[in-house]
């Protein structure tokens, strides 16, 4: 376990291997997905919200169960920066400025962009993109989409990229990219460089200007053949500040 303080051993123990490939095979059933010798690897969101991967052998030498729980209660700004940072933001998502978070693994970019999208005003219809729903919204208009592996056959898949493109007829005053990951890169700078005030974005970089050059590498995988300087004055037309934790 971790609840923040390091790695620490659960008290749960079983019996063998077998047991703990059954335990991932029953989650991944509750997630709606397929976990076996075909397909032994398997990324998914339980009903609960909890994300689940889980690896069966020869792939890993052991079953490997990884959960990712979501916290229980609503953070507010207070919870988690400092007074005058909780202003700042505040202020940021008033003024409808693009921003984008970036940080490490773990380092809480979706609870920092939950509780932001907390300060929008009711009455905004946002559109929110996720690989699987992790934020937890109050607000009355929340439009919510998320990408979807393909089936048995290699079909079917929904990428982020698709999820993009089809929110801009959706009517959003704010569109929300849980994380950038892909070729959805390009599709989102236009996005919001075309009135859509106001959206947010999370990256993984550990530093703002990984995170840039992140965005720079995630645009060239959508096959587009653009110079450096169209990608990065697109950048820089989209987004106003970066949030580095």
């Amino acid at each position: 376990l971790d609840r923040g303080r390091g790695l620490e051993r659960a008290p749960v123990r079983f019996p063998d291997d077998l047991a703990v490939r059954r335990l991932a095979q029953r989650l991944a059933t509750a997630a709606g997905r397929r976990l076996d010798d075909a397909s032994p690897f398997v990324d998914a969101a339980m009903p609960d919200g909890t994300r689940l991967h889980a690896v069966l052998p020869p792939i890993t030498a052991h079953t490997t169960i990884s959960l990712r729980v979501l916290a229980r209660r609503r953070f507010e700004l207070a919870d988690l920066v400092e007074r005058r940072v909780a202003v700042l933001l505040r202020a940021i998502v008033a003024a409808r400025l693009t921003v984008v978070i970036s940080g490490g693994t773990g380092t809480g970019k979706t609870t920092l962009l939950g509780t932001l999208l907390g300060c929008v005003a009711s009455s905004e219809r946002l559109v929110v993109i996720e690989d699987a729903a992790e934020l937890r919204l109050v607000q009355d208009h929340v439009v919510r989409l998320e990408t979807r592996p393909p089936n048995v056959e290699g079909r079917g898949a929904v990428r982020q990229r698709e999820l993009v493109i089809n929110c801009l007829r959706m009517r959003p005053d704010r569109i929300i990219v849980g994380e950038v990951r892909g070729e959805e890169a390009l599709d989102m700078l236009q996005a919001m460089n075309t009135g859509h005030e106001g959206s947010l974005a999370t990256i993984h970089a550990n530093s703002p200007r990984d995170a840039l050059a992140r965005l720079e590498t995630l645009v060239l995988t959508a096959g587009v053949d653009l110079p450096l300087r169209a990608i990065r004055d697109q950048i820089a037309a989209a987004f106003d500040l970066t949030v580095q934790i």
